[in-house]
């Protein structure tokens, strides 16, 4: 049966969503079953991709044991695009206060990008159900631990820069989870005849997870 919400318990067994950009359906429907066979289970296609609305859709149909949320979404035009194609959860690279008044209303898991301990503590203020701490590609490990410090109550995601040689360390700095791209899915094992590569890629970051982090 196709679930309706966002699955919490899902999330926490693999704290990663793995981000997707500019793939096309093709690409989607070749991996995501390596994906979801390795364990992963919280997927986010982005908004600028071509045709979102429907890869979004067409995965929740097709995919009903995973987390399908909606990535790069910036104003309630491509919110409501994203919401009206099923999203199960919200991602932003802002903080956008209309798409948080809007997100509550739906009850709608948001993930809302913010850097500064001022801009986190305003998302996180506003209602995120965890900030998305970005570029962390900048800042690193030791960034989260600082923030963690004075903001410990705050469920912090980062995302860029977390790759399998660091995802531990962001873990066991205080992350609840973390966003990956590129890392998670580089594209050298994306074409066709890298499909056990592949696998075995995934395998590795959750085995990654695993090692750090308790059932919720």
């Amino acid at each position: 049966m196709n679930k309706q919400f966002f699955s919490w318990d899902a999330f926490n067994e693999a704290p990663v969503v793995g981000i997707m950009r500019g793939v096309s359906m093709d690409t989607i429907h070749r991996i995501m079953p390596i994906y979801s066979k390795a364990g992963l289970t919280t997927i986010e296609i982005t908004m600028n991709t071509e045709g979102a609305a429907a890869i979004i859709k067409e995965m929740r149909h097709v995919y009903p044991n995973l987390n399908v949320g909606a990535g790069t979404v910036c104003n309630l035009d491509d919110l409501f695009k994203a919401v009206d194609a099923g999203a199960q959860f919200i991602v932003t690279p802002i903080v956008n206060e209309d798409i948080f008044t809007t997100c509550k209303k739906l009850n709608l898991p948001l993930f809302p990008g913010a850097l500064t301990p001022t801009e986190i503590y305003k998302a996180w203020s506003l209602g995120a159900s965890a900030v998305k701490v970005f570029p962390c590609s900048q800042f690193g490990v030791g960034y989260i631990k600082d923030v963690l410090a004075p903001l410990n109550k705050i469920k912090l995601l980062p995302t860029g820069g977390v790759d399998k040689s660091n995802i531990q360390a962001f873990f066991k700095a205080g992350a609840v989870g973390v966003g990956m791209g590129g890392s998670l899915f580089p594209k050298d094992l994306l074409v066709e005849g890298k499909e056990s590569e592949l696998e075995e890629h995934f395998r590795s970051i959750k085995v990654a997870t695993e090692a750090v982090c308790e059932p919720a």
